[in-house]
């Protein structure tokens, strides 16, 4: 899946677009998967480009929509990938201020590992 290995390489804006053809072309039960994934990447993007308060919206979206899901689909532990996600943006979700000033930890950026592997 080229949207996990561009995400993977944090190349988040690229995954987003990867994700997004698929999220456009798929009407079936996956499709609010495939959105919290594109916000997953959107947050990651925003949050890495010091834009913490769009990070912040996207994250819950993306939150949401993956929740639905748990605990694995289409081969993502969600209850991992959350969990990372939650740590990363632990500082981002508890910020108060309008325009707070987060350094993304790169310790902390989530990866994706599918089970079984993409081929």
């Amino acid at each position: 899946m080229q949207g996990v290995a561009y995400f993977n390489d944090c190349e988040f804006f690229e995954a987003h677009e990867v994700w997004e053809e698929l999220w456009q072309e798929d009407h079936g039960p996956s499709r609010k998967f495939m959105q919290g994934l594109i916000q997953a990447a959107v947050a990651l993007h925003h949050f890495g480009n010091g834009n913490i308060r769009g990070a912040k919206k996207v994250y819950f979206g993306s939150r949401s929509y993956l929740a639905a899901y748990r605990p694995v689909h289409m081969g993502i532990d969600l209850e991992k990938f959350l969990g990372e996600m939650d740590q990363c943006f632990a500082e981002v979700a508890a910020a108060t201020e309008t325009f707070p000033e987060i350094a993304i930890n790169p310790e902390l950026i989530p990866e994706i590992h599918l089970d079984p592997p993409a081929a």
